[in-house]
């Protein structure tokens, strides 16, 4: 048959016609107003054959510049990092890539247990004591958080760092309308958030602060200072959104006092694809597990003792709790939570250290290598794996040119920060090496002049 997925025929239309009692298709549609009907035939092109469908496919996915054929210094968001190889065998297993929601814990142990290593993982990450079985993605994570200590304090008041993802800047403001919250942004300064006008800008009304470590500069945050300002008022909450790769070497956000942690666990096992998809983890304190988005696992025992796992604290936006649910969210990244506990699993808690170690030292290396070749590193703050660098030229000009090079370049900060128009966010991740690193500051160089 020509269309494998489309294999209906005159012979089968006609069958159900018959079974529904109806002798055409233009009877079946005459409830529909003939003046609303489109008559024209649409603007498409001819549909082709199986074999036409995927060469033409195929050319099309050649013109993408694929992690594969070259090296990346771009993040933002987005990193390339070793994934092990057991991720992909594990994922593939009929069982988990079809899965969906596991209600019926008596079929569905192995999902569950699966979300619940996820959770824990998180929470020793994160140093917080509930973690969620994850969520779409960092953004959507960072958002649910604001609209909870919103809901939790009463308040309207959100203090945002600018040097937060823009991307997730903007999912918060999109949040923010429906229950009508006040967002303000605070500056940063030399690459960190401004705290004057942290302090400035906290008052009685302030439902929380937002902060990103590292953030979006690749800047380390001091989180202790942070929270000794928040702390002056009493029921304003600290939500930090965090890299889960970073807290392999920094101390987590629990230690300073966070009241919620999300983030993104894209660097475990989940490879850079344009668009996602992505996996968002929630973690807080005990005292908020209640008002905590999406699902949970918990770990109990059954009739005959032995350990089982079963969705658990349910009363939630799905079930009973109706208008006073905090979020409409009731799903999960599951498959891409698996894919992250596999990869976390495979390296292992000191394994986890040692990447990000790796991280921290050849992104040092790159700016000590950019320094020698005139291409100045602008913020002076401990980092992690990214860092920011002035250019003579235009970086969307330098991303075109070192693209021809086989390399695909940092991010233009220009597009989300005028002040900083004419700066490159660059990434240096583990499985960079010292030669790519090399060519990347020779080329870039060559083109800064």
């Amino acid at each position: 048959m020509e269309f494998r997925y489309l294999p209906m025929t005159a012979d089968d239309k006609q069958q159900m016609l018959d079974t529904i009692g109806v002798d055409s298709t233009e009877t079946l549609f005459s409830d529909i107003p003939e003046k609303i009907r489109f008559k024209n035939e649409l603007n498409l092109k001819k549909p082709a054959n199986e074999a036409q469908l995927k060469k033409e496919l195929s050319s099309m996915a050649n013109k993408n510049a694929n992690l594969t054929e070259y090296t990346s210094f771009l993040g933002a968001g987005v990193y390339d990092h070793f994934i092990p190889s057991v991720v992909d065998h594990v994922i593939s297993r009929s069982e988990f890539y079809t899965a969906y929601t596991p209600y019926q814990p008596e079929i569905s142990q192995g999902e569950l247990q699966a979300i619940f290593e996820f959770q824990t993982m998180i929470c020793e990450l994160s140093g917080m004591a509930v973690a969620n079985s994850s969520m779409y993605d960092g953004g959507t994570a960072l958002a649910e958080a604001v609209t909870l200590s919103a809901g939790q304090t009463k308040r309207k008041k959100i203090l945002v760092s600018k040097a937060i993802h823009p991307e997730s800047r903007a999912v918060i403001d999109t949040y923010a309308k429906g229950p009508h919250l006040e967002v303000v942004e605070i500056d940063h300064r030399d690459g960190k958030t401004d705290l004057e006008q942290l302090k400035n800008e906290l008052d009685e009304n302030t439902a929380s602060v937002v902060m990103q470590y590292p953030n979006f500069f690749g800047q380390v945050e001091p989180l202790e200072k942070i929270n000794e300002i928040i702390r002056q008022q009493k029921k304003t909450m600290f939500i930090v959104s965090s890299n889960p790769l970073a807290l392999g070497y920094l101390t987590p956000p629990g230690d300073f006092g966070a009241d919620i942690v999300v983030g993104d666990t894209q660097v475990f096992g989940i490879p850079a694809q344009f668009g996602g998809p992505h996996c968002g983890y929630f973690a807080t304190t005990d005292k908020l597990k209640r008002k905590v988005p999406g699902r949970l696992v918990g770990q109990t025992t059954d009739e005959d003792g032995v350990r089982g796992f079963v969705l658990t604290l349910q009363a939630r936006e799905q079930h009973i709790r109706r208008d006073k649910a905090t979020s409409n969210i009731c799903s999960n990244q599951a498959l891409n939570a698996l894919a992250s506990s596999v990869a976390m699993s495979s390296i292992g808690k000191h394994g986890i250290r040692k990447m990000a170690e790796l991280n921290m030292q050849k992104a040092r290396y790159a700016k000590q290598q950019f320094e020698k070749n005139d291409i100045p590193a602008i913020f002076g703050g401990p980092f992690f794996n990214e860092l920011v660098v002035k250019l003579a030229v235009d970086p969307e000009t330098a991303n075109e040119e070192l693209r021809t090079k086989g390399i695909i370049g940092g991010y233009d900060l220009g597009r989300d920060y005028p002040e900083l128009k004419g700066h490159m966010l660059v990434a240096v991740t583990e499985i960079r090496t010292k030669e790519e690193i090399d060519t990347f500051v020779k080329e870039l160089g060559d083109i800064h002049g």
